[in-house]
């Protein structure tokens, strides 16, 4: 009796180690969403590390992670490492490709809770509205890959991640674009004011053909 069950269980393991070499050898997770800003806007808030915690949907996860920035401050060449909790796991990224108001392409390494690498990109098109960007991630599913993906829609899991990141990095750029928007509304101001002032006085100053002749004793 004993070895029907372990013959049972081997065969139940053979078929399931089969469906799963079956299952896709590669995946791509992407979502895109229309921000009313301008693309140079938009591109800023991805484009340098520092600013993700701002917008990042894994940031929020744990505020208490640890993170590192290394390389370039911004662009290409720029690192940026986290270690926390089991949310958020243990990683780094590295800007690879940087082209302005156009493309950030990423280098995604996880080292935790399991070692795999993958390719992020944002793309940026200017749109009737303002940009339009959309955020990618593919990769290559190993055999533990793949039977993670057969019981998790891995789509759906990290869709949601990108929507809700999509959603606050718009709320970031309009911010950054009303503070512009503000700040260029104060320097014209300043501008007209300071030309308004110099016209004053050099309206003030009589010319040379009003000058009054003094005549010499």
């Amino acid at each position: 009796m004993l070895k029907k069950i372990l013959l049972g269980l081997v065969v139940v393991l053979v078929a399931l180690c089969g469906f799963i070499a079956t299952r896709p050898s590669t995946f791509v997770v992407q979502r895109t969403a229309t921000l009313k800003v301008s693309p140079d806007i938009a591109f800023a808030a991805v484009n340098d590390f520092h600013r993700w915690a701002e917008w990042s949907p894994w940031d929020k996860m744990d505020p208490q992670q640890k993170t590192t920035f290394e390389g370039a401050a911004s662009g290409t060449g720029a690192k940026y490492g986290w270690s926390g909790n089991d949310q958020v796991g243990e990683g780094r990224m590295t800007i690879e490709e940087s082209r302005a108001n156009e493309l950030v392409r990423i280098k995604l390494e996880f080292i935790r809770p399991f070692a795999t690498t993958n390719s992020t990109s944002f793309l940026f098109a200017p749109a009737a509205e303002g940009v339009s960007v959309t955020w990618k991630m593919e990769g290559t599913n190993d055999f533990m890959g793949k039977a993670f993906s057969a019981f998790m829609d891995m789509d759906a899991m990290v869709g949601k991640d990108f929507d809700k990141g999509l959603a606050d990095l718009a709320k970031v750029a309009e911010a950054d674009a009303q503070k512009l928007a503000q700040a260029e509304a104060a320097k014209r101001a300043a501008e007209e004011a300071a030309a308004a002032a110099g016209g004053t006085s050099e309206a003030g100053q009589p010319g040379v053909e009003g000058a009054v002749a003094v005549p010499t004793p």
